[in-house]
Formats: structure tokens, sequence, C-alpha cells
């Protein structure tokens, strides 16, 4: 179980960050920002898919040593990876206001 929770929190994580990143220069919380692009939302769609997959069906249960996680389980997971997009949207905004500043 730990180790299912440790793997769906690391992708959850790097979702996030990739929500991040696409706007290091300008904030990541805007409609055309959310929209983004077809192949990031591709991406997130196959990543989550392939996660669920590892998560839920036996087979690949057996094979990569994971167990299935209970639904608060997996909305904490949810949680953390919007945790710490809150926290690096945070600094990201800081940053930014404060190079706004020293110009």
């Amino acid at each position: 179980m730990a180790r299912t929770l440790a793997v769906n929190t690391l992708v959850a994580m790097e979702i996030f960050t990739l929500f991040f990143i696409r706007n290091i220069y300008g904030t990541s919380l805007t409609w055309k920002a959310v929209r983004g692009t077809k192949m990031v939302w591709m991406s997130v769609i196959v990543v989550t898919v392939a996660q669920l997959a590892i998560t839920y069906l036996p087979p690949l249960q057996t094979i990569f040593g994971t167990e299935a996680i209970p639904f608060l389980d997996g909305l904490l997971v949810i949680g953390i990876g919007v945790a710490l997009f809150a926290i690096l949207e945070t600094e990201k905004q800081i940053r930014l206001r404060l190079n706004t500043i020293k110009s």
C-alpha cells in the first residue's frame, strides 16, 4: 500500500508541476493557461489512465507490486498535488513581483 501511495503521489505531483512549469513567466491560474495545448492534456490523460491501470488492474498490480487504494487515500494524493501546485505558484508570483520591483 505504501509503495502504491508513494508512486501515485509522485505522479500527481509531476502532473501539477507540468501545469506550473508551462507558464513559468506568468500565472498558471488563467483560463488560457488551464486550456494549454492538446498535447499537454493528452499526456495527462495517458499518464492518469496508466496510473489507474497500475493501481487497480490485478495483472498490473502483480507485476508492479501495487494495491488498490481507498477513495479517501486517492483524494489525499490529489490534495498533495494541489498543495504542491499552490506552493509553487505562490513562489512564482512572489518571484515575478520581486523582479518587477527591481526593474
